[in-house]
């Protein structure tokens, strides 16, 4: 059986390389982003904001799934909203808006050219941010958990972007041009161990980031699966769904319930157990949240 064939963008970014390692065994791979790395010479350059696809269309030929990871940045310029859980944070800036809407952009060409290819399946790095409005009330103990079901609603420009992924997303998902271009998108929380000396200071964002832990063996198989599951149509036939991105938490307050339905995921690791020895040592407040 031959391999998959599997696009990635922003393939140098720090997400993209924790999926590398399986990647490169279980598929052929075709990695764009918007610089070269000298540790990665097989990157081909893109920029993907350019609106003439036909400039970088041929790289999505004969591809079987796209993995899009890359976003838009600008030095200086801050789209998400820090700490959105706690009582105090910084304001927004409204430049931001032009940043993400380039990250838009970039994720209307990733589809426009997947349907222009034939390719069949986009799998997008969204984010819980798509839903960090609620983040105040999950963490103060008024809300229990975010489902696949929860109204997305964001105070920010990052996570108006991630919706706006989803929603691109679902036009393409239900053959609005042609053939459906089938659509995932992860709702990733903290992709990255969490430092628990670090936030002891703050309870809440240490406990936050516990709950939103996914690890890189984790966080591999939930894409593989996204690429990989042969049927993904939805209660109304579309091939769409949004998944969290979380591992098995014992504090977890975003469910992947549908995610093990759907794609069969069936995540190995408990943030719990993998830092229990930081945890015994830095979590003094009970409880899942500061309630």
């Amino acid at each position: 059986m031959s391999r998959k064939r599997v696009l990635i963008t922003g393939a140098a970014g720090y997400l993209s390389r924790q999926l590398l390692p399986l990647f490169r065994e279980r598929y052929e791979l075709v990695l764009l982003d918007i610089e070269r790395p000298t540790d990665l010479p097989e990157v081909i350059e893109v920029d993907l904001k350019n609106p003439d696809v036909s400039q970088y269309r041929a790289h999505f030929e004969g591809v079987d799934a796209v993995v899009h990871n890359a976003r838009s940045r600008r030095p200086g310029v801050e789209t998400g909203a820090p700490r959105q859980w706690l009582d105090e944070r910084p304001t927004g800036d409204m430049e931001g808006y032009y940043v993400e809407r380039e990250s838009l952009d970039m994720a209307f060409h990733v589809l426009k050219c997947a349907q222009l290819c034939g390719v069949k399946r986009v799998v997008t790095a969204s984010s819980n941010h798509a839903t960090d409005w609620y983040e105040h009330k999950l963490h103060d103990g008024r809300m229990d958990l975010c489902d696949h079901t929860t109204y997305p609603l964001s105070d920010n420009f990052y996570g108006w972007a991630k919706i706006g992924y989803e929603n691109l997303g679902f036009i393409f998902a239900t053959g609005r041009f042609g053939q459906p271009v089938e659509s995932i998108h992860l709702r990733i929380v903290v992709p990255r161990p969490v430092d628990g000396a670090a936030l002891a200071a703050n309870q809440v964002s240490y406990k936050r980031d516990l709950a939103g832990y996914i690890s890189q063996r984790d966080l591999q198989q939930l894409y593989m699966k996204s690429i990989e599951t042969a049927d993904i149509r939805n209660a109304d036939g579309v091939p769409w769904h949004c998944f969290y991105g979380v591992s098995d938490n014992t504090r977890s307050c975003w469910s992947i319930a549908n995610a093990r339905a759907v794609i069969g995921y069936a995540p190995q690791d408990d943030s719990e157990r993998v830092f229990a020895e930081e945890i015994a040592r830095h979590l003094t407040s009970n409880g899942r949240t500061h309630a």
